[in-house]
C-alpha cells in the first residue's frame, strides 16, 4: 500500500550532502517540501533544483523546509550543486538525500520493494523517482505529485498548493486557481451560524458553496 494523504511519513534516517538526518527531526514544527529526482546531472532536474534554490526566500516566508532526493551519492550531489548554482545563479543551500540504497524511494512508494539499480543504469531505471511531497508540521503527508521525466515541475504551482494547504489548516478550503488574498470556501460541515461567528460575512453562491474573506 502506498503512502496516502494524511498518512504519517516514515521516520527514517537518511544520508545527505549535509550529514545524516531523521525525517521527523528534519520537519520539526515546520512544513516541508520533499522533491525527488532519478539521477544527478540530468537536464530537467538541474533546472528544477535551480528553481528551488531561487525560491529560498519564499520557502522561508512560509516556514517551510525543502529537501531534495536523488539516488546518487554525496560526492555527486556536491559536484551537481555547482551546476545547479551556475544555472540558477542562486545558492543551493538545501540538503539532498543520497538515496543510493533506494531506502527513501521505496519507503515513499516511488519504487517497488523489489526494485534495484543495475550497473551502468540510466535515469530510466529510476524514472518514477520524480515526485513532490508536501508534509505538515504533524509529519503527515498533505499532498503528493508525480511527474514524467520530460516535463519540468512548475514550482509556482507547488508554492500555490503549499499556500492552499496552509490556508486549509485554518479551517477553510480553497477554490480552483486560488491565489493568496482571494476569498476561500466554507466547508459544508460548518453551519451558517458557526460560519458567520468564525469567519464574518458569508456569501452564499449556492447552498453548498459559500465564500468568505481569507482568515489571517
Amino acid at each position: 500500500m502506498g503512502l496516502r494523504i494524511n498518512d504519517t511519513i516514515p521516520n527514517i534516517t537518511v544520508t545527505t550532502d549535509q550529514g545524516d538526518i531523521s525525517l521527523h527531526d528534519f520537519v520539526g514544527d515546520n512544513w516541508a517540501v520533499i522533491f525527488s529526482h532519478p539521477k544527478d546531472f540530468t537536464p530537467v532536474c538541474t533546472t528544477e533544483f535551480g528553481a528551488v534554490a531561487q525560491l529560498a526566500d519564499e520557502w522561508a516566508k512560509r516556514g517551510t523546509k525543502v529537501l531534495g532526493v536523488s539516488v546518487d551519492g554525496v560526492e555527486d550531489h556536491v559536484k551537481w550543486k555547482r551546476d545547479i548554482e551556475k544555472v540558477a545563479k542562486a545558492k543551493a543551500e538545501f540538503a539532498i538525500v543520497a538515496d543510493e540504497d533506494l531506502k527513501m524511494a521505496k519507503a515513499f512508494d516511488m519504487l517497488p520493494a523489489e526494485a534495484y539499480l543495475p550497473d551502468g543504469r540510466t535515469p530510466a531505471d529510476s524514472a518514477t523517482v520524480r515526485s513532490v511531497f508536501i508534509v505538515g508540521p504533524d509529519k503527515q503527508l498533505k499532498l503528493s505529485m508525480t511527474y514524467p521525466m520530460t516535463v519540468g515541475r512548475n514550482f509556482a504551482e507547488i508554492l500555490r498548493a503549499l499556500d492552499g494547504l496552509q490556508m486549509a489548516a485554518k479551517g477553510v478550503a480553497t477554490p480552483a486557481n486560488w491565489q493568496q488574498g482571494q476569498d476561500v470556501i466554507v466547508p459544508t460541515s460548518v453551519n451558517a451560524e458557526d460560519a458567520a461567528a468564525k469567519f464574518g460575512e458569508v456569501t452564499e453562491v449556492l447552498p453548498y458553496l459559500r465564500t468568505v474573506k481569507a482568515p489571517a
